[in-house]
């Protein structure tokens, strides 16, 4: 039986070192070492890299992240939320700023801000963002898929740092499952008034588990849950496959049901994830989590860590 190493905190300690030194404490922080252990394998071995973005992540300032892990090859199949997309785009063309979780929401309201939690967006962004979406959505007598409304859209965004523009330039499907409950899908369906424009929702379904069926090994980044956690997941429940890997960041415990919070070893009783799969489930505030999971394990890649 190992034994709790004290954790040290040194002058100049670097974020793979600290997470590293995690892996021999307790609780929450053995679990963060043991996701950048197994991210790291997902990053350095020959797996299908699918990544599944929810909650408000972009807003909270995690997007270029994302789109730097896509244009270095960490990510092949990205399934995000609808909102996170359209923050996306905002950025582009626009800014977040930072507010306070404890404002008066109905004098932001008369000065035209909205508050997510401490963040606060101008509606002056959303406007920019409905006239841009008029102005790139498509007109098209074809009937497309979601993901290639997806691919559409960010060969029209000039930001190199935007998720959609990068995973265009890089040839990653972007699925976006719940697209109808979102700007975008507000924005497509006033488009289709009076252009051309039909997507096809389920044709997303069997790109991704065609993805599944041409992927020997496969691993999943999941953070937070809701539709894109499970959208990726039940896409190997017509495969003869499971996930080999999977890391969860969450804030939601299992208690009541709910899939958000739902263990990855309740996903193995599904077939989504494998019996002799390495999984880790880490409980926190992803916008913390999530960049220090990142940094340890690029930074033991990049020193070639054992």
């Amino acid at each position: 039986m190992d034994k709790v190493r004290q954790l040290e905190i040194v002058e100049g300690i670097s974020v793979e070192a600290l997470v590293g030194g995690m892996e021999h404490c307790g609780f929450g922080a053995r679990r963060l070492a043991i996701a950048a252990r197994i991210y790291e394998e997902m990053l350095s071995g020959q797996y299908k890299k699918f990544f599944a973005l929810s909650g408000a992540m972009v807003p909270a300032g995690m997007r270029n992240i994302v789109s730097d892990l896509i244009r270095q090859g960490h990510i092949d199949v990205l399934v995000a939320t609808g909102a996170n997309l359209v923050h996306d785009i905002i950025e582009s063309f626009g800014f977040h700023c930072i507010g306070s979780a404890e404002s008066d929401d109905v004098a932001l309201r008369a000065e035209g801000v909205s508050r997510i939690y401490d963040v606060f967006l101008r509606d002056e962004d959303f406007i920019r963002f409905e006239e841009l979406m008029q102005s790139i959505l498509p007109d098209t007598t074809k009937t497309i898929s979601g993901a290639q409304l997806m691919k559409h859209l960010g060969s029209q965004i000039s930001d190199e740092r935007s998720i959609l523009r990068s995973a265009c330039d890089k040839g990653i499907p972007v699925f976006c499952p719940a697209l109808s409950d979102s700007m975008i899908g507000l924005q497509a369906w006033l488009h289709s008034q009076s252009k051309r424009l039909v997507v096809d929702a389920f044709a997303d379904i069997k790109q991704i588990i065609d993805i599944c069926y041409d992927s020997p090994r496969s691993g999943i980044v999941i953070i937070g849950g809701g539709v894109p956690k499970n959208f990726a997941l039940q896409s190997m429940l017509v495969t003869p496959k499971s996930f080999d890997l999977a890391i969860q960041l969450t804030t939601d415990t299992p208690e009541n049901g709910g899939l958000s919070g739902a263990t990855l070893s309740e996903a193995i009783s599904w077939g989504k994830i494998s019996a002799g799969a390495k999984y880790v489930t880490v409980y926190g505030d992803a916008t913390i989590t999530f960049p220090l999971m990142v940094a340890a394990t690029l930074g033991r890649i990049k020193k070639g860590s054992p």
